[in-house]
């Protein structure tokens, strides 16, 4: 549904928008295989066509099985040595 997809574009904007206030340049978005799922499913809902997500908010989008239904903005350059993601609940 619109309200759903709306609801997950706000949420990754709204982590981007944190980071970059804390000095950070987000750029990729981690998220869990049932979160993609959802979110490919809502995205070919409004779209049509049965295509991959492959960004979200103009950030990279990357699956990763562990996050469940669970996403993370990050920056990907800073995150080994500084508190450079925000999480959030897709699912």
């Amino acid at each position: 549904m619109r309200g759903d997809l709306i609801r997950i574009l706000s949420s990754v904007e709204e982590k981007a928008n944190e980071l970059k206030l804390d000095g950070f340049n987000p750029d990729v978005v981690l998220v869990g295989a049932e979160a993609y799922r959802f979110i490919r499913a809502q995205v070919n809902e409004e779209f049509g066509g049965d295509e991959e997500v492959l960004e979200l908010s103009g950030l990279v989008v990357r699956i990763v099985d562990e996050l469940g239904g669970d996403a993370v903005v990050i920056d990907s350059k800073a995150l080994g040595y500084a508190p450079a993601a925000k999480r959030f609940r897709v699912v």
